[in-house]
């Protein structure tokens, strides 16, 4: 099954996929967000610690369930892997151009 996503959207998801923390930080401009369950990470050194800590650091892979548009939100649901939190989580991801301002992590 093919799974089509808008580039910026790809771009994060392969990064995250191929553990690459700086091509996953330049999927976002220097003001972008992380949102992971209510705790927010602002910037690039924010998120890059984050995601040390939490995501790329712990070898994280998704693994994409589903995909759906709504409104100006992509809302990606993976199966995530990794030596950190394994499970579903729902991706929505706010696009502006060529980056991912906002991500936004739930259950």
């Amino acid at each position: 099954m093919t799974i089509t996503l808008p580039a910026p959207v790809r771009a994060v998801i392969d990064a995250a996929n191929a553990n690459d923390t700086d091509a996953f930080l330049a999927c976002f401009p220097p003001d972008g967000v992380v949102d992971d369950w209510g705790r927010e990470f602002a910037g690039h050194t924010e998120i890059r610690g984050w995601s040390d800590r939490e995501f790329i650091g712990v070898k994280v892979n998704l693994s994409i369930v589903q995909v759906a548009i709504e409104d100006l939100a992509v809302v990606v649901t993976a199966q995530v892997g990794g030596d950190g939190f394994n499970g579903p989580s729902h991706f929505t991801f706010q696009v502006e151009g060529t980056h991912v301002t906002r991500m936004t992590i739930r259950a």
